[in-house]
């Protein structure tokens, strides 16, 4: 009899870890539909142009995984809970982030050509004083004309790309801006009077 009773608390331990270990499986439907929306973050270019809310997202993500491989489950399905609408909210963020990028490197292209057209306007009078520095000027200008023909290309495509090539032509514009207002400063050598003859 006393057999029988630890027969039956066996057994019943045993049917209840099977019922905790049954009841306790991978969170697989979370885990996939958390991935689609990260991939789709992704694609809407959520890490660059929302990425704290993509961040937020990856966190979530990250500590899922992280509890999946300790196979708590109960927790790792939650973290694939709080990472699906994060991801959703960087992939909905990313469209503006990447219009307010967009339309900064717009007005920083116009203050380029801007200052640009200043400096071409400048070059000319100031020939004369540009000797020792005409072939940098030169160089720099190709650089110029068609880094700014680049960053316009770039832009639909590459904002983040086009606002740093426009940072690289502002130094470079800046840099000639400011040795065309020193070249300006000197003054111009006297001109030399013809001497006269002697009657």
């Amino acid at each position: 009899m006393k057999c029988f009773k630890h027969s039956v608390s066996l057994l019943m331990f045993l049917a209840l870890v099977l019922v905790f270990v049954g009841c306790a499986k991978p969170p697989e439907a979370e885990k996939a539909a958390a991935k689609a929306a990260m991939d789709a973050a992704m694609a809407a270019g959520a890490d660059k142009y929302a990425a704290t809310d993509f961040a937020a997202g990856k966190t979530a993500w990250d500590g899922a995984e992280a509890q999946m491989k300790d196979k708590k489950y109960e927790e790792a399905k939650q973290g694939y809970l709080n990472a699906k609408p994060a991801f959703e909210k960087a992939a909905a963020a990313a469209a503006a982030g990447k219009k307010a990028v967009t339309d900064e490197v717009t007005a920083a292209i116009a203050a380029l050509e801007e200052g640009w057209n200043k400096l071409t306007a400048a070059a000319p009078k100031l020939q004369k004083k540009m000797k020792e520095k005409e072939e940098a000027w030169m160089a720099d200008a190709k650089a110029i004309e068609d880094g700014l023909k680049a960053t316009k290309d770039m832009l639909a495509a590459d904002p983040l790309g086009a606002k740093k090539k426009a940072g690289e032509l502002k130094a470079l514009i800046d840099k000639w801006d400011a040795a065309f207002q020193e070249l300006a400063a000197i003054p111009d050598p006297p001109v030399k009077k013809a001497k006269k003859g002697k009657k």
